[in-house]
């Protein structure tokens, strides 16, 4: 334990970075959009390529809240979960 919390304090580790998600069905659906929003922008006037990529980064803007409120909550029970593993909350009961 000493050595996460000497490294988070160092800025060698970081709550935020995560591993890409590489499996099969997340490049499969990833390229599928690619190809999905390629294929639309063809189609769309200049100025509604330019609205398409506005919304996009809108999307994308709300996504950070909720990765946000996500690491937030979860970091939250897990505080929780230790400290009742600490205080002994929810330890069997021997029966006499």
């Amino acid at each position: 334990m000493k050595n996460i919390l000497h490294d988070l304090y160092n800025g060698r580790f970081s709550a935020w970075e995560r591993r890409p998600i590489r499996t099969e069905d997340n490049i499969t659906t990833n390229r599928k959009i690619e190809d999905e929003k390629r294929y639309l922008m063809q189609k769309m006037s200049t100025e509604d390529c330019r609205r398409f990529e506005a919304l996009e980064n809108l999307y994308t803007h709300a996504n950070e809240f909720e990765q946000a409120d996500a690491f937030s909550y979860g970091f939250k029970l897990g505080v929780m979960l230790m400290s009742a593993v600490y205080v002994g909350e929810g330890e069997p009961q021997r029966s006499k």
